[in-house]
């Protein structure tokens, strides 16, 4: 079936003009679709990854409602729904789902200063406006995504297995993820007792997952499939470990891989004034959570090297070791500038 075949079992007004493959999203299939009267964005769903569509597009009708219904000043993801009035449509050649094109904004891929801060006060928005929803009602379609406890665990079979005979190469950072597990259930534990709030997360908080205008200021949030319950720590310290090294993801060269304080103090600043409803444990764990993000993440990264590259994508060889690297590098320095990351 054509695209715009499938494109027409939605609610979508006028004759359509185009439907061309749109964006570099890696995980669901995006296009943009014309037609006379507007623009929209129609999604191919990524089922291997997200394997229950229905929950899926549950949380984001969930989350979007509560959002127009009580923010209806901001914008926010618009689903277009079938004509038999479902979130999604799905025939033999998969899952598709349509969402209102957002006009007079765009996505950005690399941070300045100021549009780092802009994505702070998109997500701590996002946060704070989402604070009264009932977050345990959301699926989780990533079961124990950040479940940092269970990576470290997966990390230690994959060392155990020593399934490509790789071990031997990296014992030093073996060790290195070893001896920092002190940071594994600083979150999870907080989350299980109560201390931390169960919030609605976002759970990728990169730049290019918010929409921002040519003045520079926020319009929305998109891309939430991943929203699921946890802590804003999670949304916060990814958004730190993204957003405030000074070297790319895979960059081979440490000397060239810092944490960048100035970046931190910017987005810091913009989350905290646009979140206040943040509850005083919330805050003091913000830190934390970069530091504890970050860790999970290099951790992933050594364990699919270790598991001969089967999850991350890569285009050269030892490039999730290089991947590993740079977060272990910016942990460090993460923990060295703790106290001054608390911003009192």
């Amino acid at each position: 079936m054509k695209i715009t075949e499938t494109a027409q079992n939605f609610r979508i007004v006028g004759d359509i003009i185009s439907c061309e493959i749109y964006g570099d999203g890696h995980i669901n299939r995006t296009y943009l679709l014309v037609t006379s009267k507007k623009r929209y964005i129609l999604q191919k769903i990524n089922t291997a990854l997200f394997t229950e569509p229905d929950k899926l597009m549950a949380n984001i009708s969930a989350v979007t409602e509560y959002l127009r219904a009580t923010r209806p000043d901001k914008q926010t993801l618009t689903i277009v729904p079938t004509l038999q009035g479902e979130t999604y449509y799905s025939d033999e050649t998969g899952a598709y789902r349509v969402f209102d094109f957002i006009e007079g904004a765009q996505a950005y891929s690399s941070a300045s200063k100021e549009l780092f801060a802009a994505s702070a006060t998109a997500f701590g928005g996002f946060a704070d406006d989402l604070s009264g929803f009932n977050a345990s009602v959301l699926y989780e379609v990533l079961p124990r995504f950040h479940d940092t406890v269970k990576r470290l665990a997966d990390f230690k079979a994959a060392v155990k297995e020593d399934k490509v005979n790789r071990v031997k190469d990296v014992k030093d950072e073996i060790e290195w993820f070893l001896s920092h597990a002190v940071y594994a259930d600083m979150l999870t534990s907080r989350l299980a007792d109560g201390r931390l709030p169960l919030k609605v997360t976002h759970n990728d908080t990169k730049l290019n997952n918010v929409m921002i205008s040519p003045s520079g200021e926020p319009v929305a949030v998109i891309d939430l499939d991943t929203v699921m319950p946890g802590t804003v720590c999670y949304d916060f310290g990814d958004s730190i470990r993204f957003g405030c090294n000074t070297a790319a993801e895979d960059e081979p060269d440490l000397d060239k891989v810092h944490f960048s304080l100035d970046y931190y103090y910017a987005y810091y600043d913009a989350y905290v004034a646009a979140y206040p409803k943040m509850t005083a444990e919330e805050k003091k764990m913000l830190p934390f959570g970069a530091i504890i993000m970050t860790y999970e993440c290099g951790m992933r990264f050594l364990t699919d090297y270790l598991c001969g590259d089967t999850y991350f994508r890569c285009t050269r060889e030892g490039q999730n070791l290089d991947r590993a690297h740079t977060q272990m590098r910016l942990v460090d320095e993460m923990i060295d500038n703790l106290a001054a990351m608390s911003r009192g």
